[in-house]
């Protein structure tokens, strides 16, 4: 605890959410480490929703978990120009990385999730399992500004969780957009309109890879080359 004293020594409350956290999770010093380097605190929280309307006060536990904005997702490493699908590729790729980042209790159903809604296949980019509030989550990812366009497509998928793999003694499903930017009037509004409990988050990323990075990095044949003649040489 003595990490936490240090980082947090003028404001107790961010102190004491970080050693609630550290106890609730068992979180190990790396860990930690991790949350107090991209400001957990500062994120808590701050993501557009409508909760207070949607949920039950009883799920107020899962809005705290899934309500950070931004979320940082400085595990993982792109290219400048990446697009959506390398971004989700990159995050199955760190699962555990994100589900840490997500919060706790949450456990991965799958992505690119199939729903056959009457006669058409839905595919969700990803669903998750909140084992501590019994809810569903589907999250949606997108690599562009946030549009209010965004809020029929996630709430069709919300609503067809709960009408088909939603259980009777379940949660009502949650969704939750994370998008690279959005203007929070705009989407806040966009929420207010919605039926069902949704949260819209931006996300950080800082470890992007210059497009020429890969190029100007030696290839295996040409570094097994330039062993090769070092060890000609001693020879």
């Amino acid at each position: 605890m003595i990490q936490i004293i240090n980082k947090c020594s003028d404001n107790q409350q961010k102190a004491l959410l970080y050693i609630e956290k550290t106890i609730e999770n068992n979180w190990s010093r790396a860990v930690l480490m991790n949350f107090l380097g991209t400001d957990l605190y500062e994120r808590q929280g701050k993501a557009i929703t409508n909760f207070e309307m949607m949920l039950p006060a009883n799920g107020s536990d899962l809005a705290k978990a899934i309500t950070k904005d931004p979320y940082n997702f400085d595990f993982l490493t792109l290219r400048e120009n990446y697009d959506e699908k390398e971004l989700k590729d990159a995050l199955m790729s760190n699962i555990q990385d994100f589900l840490l980042e997500l919060g706790k209790g949450f456990a991965f159903v799958g992505r690119e999730y199939r729903l056959l809604v009457g006669e058409t296949e839905q595919f969700l980019d990803m669903l998750f399992y909140n084992i501590q509030e019994h809810c569903y989550v589907v999250v949606e990812v997108k690599t562009r500004d946030f549009e209010p366009a965004d809020m029929g497509q996630l709430g069709t998928y919300i609503s067809a969780v709960d009408g088909i793999l939603r259980g009777n003694m379940e949660r009502p499903t949650v969704g939750l957009l994370i998008c690279k930017t959005k203007d929070n009037v705009l989407a806040q509004y966009a929420v207010n309109v919605v039926n069902v409990p949704i949260g819209i988050s931006e996300y950080e990323l800082t470890r992007i890879v210059p497009e020429d990075y890969k190029g100007s990095m030696p290839t295996i044949e040409q570094i097994e080359e330039e062993f090769g003649k070092i060890f000609e040489g001693e020879n």
